[in-house]
């Protein structure tokens, strides 16, 4: 749980930035990638991502821009990415605007409990590194460079002359 605004605004700059470095490797054809036939397509875990991020005006933070959730799921790359860095800026710019540090451990009604501010600051990074590591696996499948997120990727590895790790 966040107990100050800036340390979540640091940890959000790296991990939005992360998930665009993700978002920016998909190609239009790799969109309809999924693990099995019922299971949910990079595109739809991209724009997922996009919408999710309204959790933090159900939290009571006014100014969260995105795409809602009856919104049709873009069927070009970039697109996603362009509704992923509205959403994401839109967050940051909200959080800085309408929650302060004494905020954070306040109690508001998230799906049926009660969560702190801080909480639902860090339920949204969690949730957003979860569903990035589900792309980084379809892409793999799709053939794409994964970019490295917390370490180097394999690819990384090869360019810095180095063995990738097993």
């Amino acid at each position: 749980m966040y107990r100050r605004i800036d340390d979540f605004l640091a940890d959000w700059e790296q991990e939005s930035q992360a998930t665009l470095s993700v978002l920016r490797n998909l190609t239009n054809v790799s969109l309809d990638q999924r693990v099995s036939p019922d299971g949910r397509t990079l595109a739809r875990l991209a724009w997922h991502l996009a919408q999710s991020l309204h959790m933090a005006t159900e939290a009571g933070l006014p100014g969260v821009k995105g795409p809602g959730d009856g919104d049709p799921v873009p069927d070009k790359a970039q697109a996603l990415v362009d509704a992923y860095g509205e959403a994401a800026g839109s967050l940051a710019d909200a959080v800085r605007a309408g929650w302060n540090d004494a905020a954070l451990p306040e109690e508001v009604p998230m799906y049926g409990d009660q969560w702190a501010k801080g909480r639902v600051l860090s339920i949204i990074i969690r949730h957003e590194a979860h569903h990035r590591g589900q792309m980084t696996v379809l892409m793999r499948q799709a053939g794409l460079k994964v970019p490295g997120v917390y370490g180097p990727a394999r690819e990384e590895w090869a360019a810095m002359g180095m063995e990738p790790q097993d």
